[in-house]
């Protein structure tokens, strides 16, 4: 056992720091964290950590330049502090889309920002549904990949839709949506996208039969909404009845909160990997469920060097 098990947390997600604390009966760990005039971050650690395990959770969603240099410097922070063990708990990786080089002359940024964590100090991962399975051998610490699954499936099975189809609205997402829709013993259906520019995507048709079926769009993230509601366009086209979303990270960036507002959608799903509750007042068909029992357990047999596997469903 490394030490004493102490949680701390960066500005991007105290909500969902303090679940995880109170999943853990801990308190979190005090840290001080503000911008110069120029932007700057500074952190400070307000508390002894010496020798101890600790785990700093910081999604790096929006502001994400912001939130990722923060995390940074936390885990330097914490290095330099002579923590026996850090851990950087991400349950939102950002700049994971850009996971290969699928044309000339652009980044890698999902292995630019591994590479970082990993330098800053970073003695493992701790990360919930990446864009891309690969991302895990982009880090040169161990990584351990939740699945927000088990939340997902409990929210749908409470809604017990009858007639149920589970849709992937790319072929990446396929292997999701299989194992989603083998657990709920549904049909599946694939929707076929081709991306035509950043954040926008055109509908070419759905493979599977949806018609008089009621249909839940299932993928990884949420951001402008815009596969999203042409998915829903589509299986609309095709004849099905009610539409449902759900999905692990809603970024909804953009016209995201608009576009699912004025789409047939009747409920959309979302785990809080990301802050959540600023959008709920304007969008009320947002469901969001909490991922922090799910993190905290992991948290602590990662501490008590225990398995871990059986929370990879």
């Amino acid at each position: 056992m490394a030490g004493e098990l102490k949680i701390f947390g960066g500005r991007a997600h105290p909500a969902l720091v303090q679940e995880i604390c109170e999943y853990l009966n801990l308190t979190a760990g005090k840290v001080s964290a503000f911008n110069f005039s120029d932007g700057e971050t500074f952190c400070q650690i307000e508390e002894n950590v010496r020798g101890s395990d600790v785990f700093v959770v910081q999604p790096t969603c929006n502001p994400v330049n912001d939130n990722l240099m923060e995390l940074l410097i936390l885990l330097d922070s914490f290095k330099r502090s002579s923590a026996s063990r850090v851990t950087a708990v991400i349950p939102y990786y950002g700049y994971a889309r850009q996971d290969k080089k699928d044309k000339p002359r652009v980044p890698i940024t999902a292995k630019l920002v591994a590479d970082l964590i990993s330098r800053a100090g970073a003695d493992r991962v701790l990360t919930m549904d990446l864009h891309a399975d690969q991302i895990q051998g982009f880090f040169d610490v161990p990584v351990d990949h939740l699945f927000a699954a088990p939340v997902i499936l409990d929210a749908v099975r409470e809604l017990a839709i009858p007639n149920l189809v589970v849709v992937s609205p790319d072929a990446g997402g396929v292997e999701r949506a299989r194992a989603i829709a083998k657990r709920l013993e549904s049909g599946l259906a694939i929707v076929d996208k081709r991306r035509t520019a950043p954040n926008e995507a055109e509908i070419m048709h759905v493979i599977g039969d949806v018609a008089g079926c009621n249909c839940l769009i299932v993928d990884d993230i949420i951001d402008t909404a815009g596969t999203l509601t042409k998915t829903v366009d589509a299986l609309k086209k095709e004849g099905a009845e009610r539409v449902f979303a759900a999905g692990v990270h809603g970024v909804l960036s953009g016209p995201a909160l608009a576009r699912i507002a004025n789409s047939p959608l009747e409920l959309v799903l979302i785990t809080n990997t990301t802050p959540v509750d600023d959008k709920l007042a304007r969008l009320p068909k947002l469901r969001p469920h909490s991922v922090a029992p799910l993190l905290g357990e992991a948290i602590r047999r990662i501490h008590e060097n225990s398995s871990v596997s059986s929370l990879f469903v």
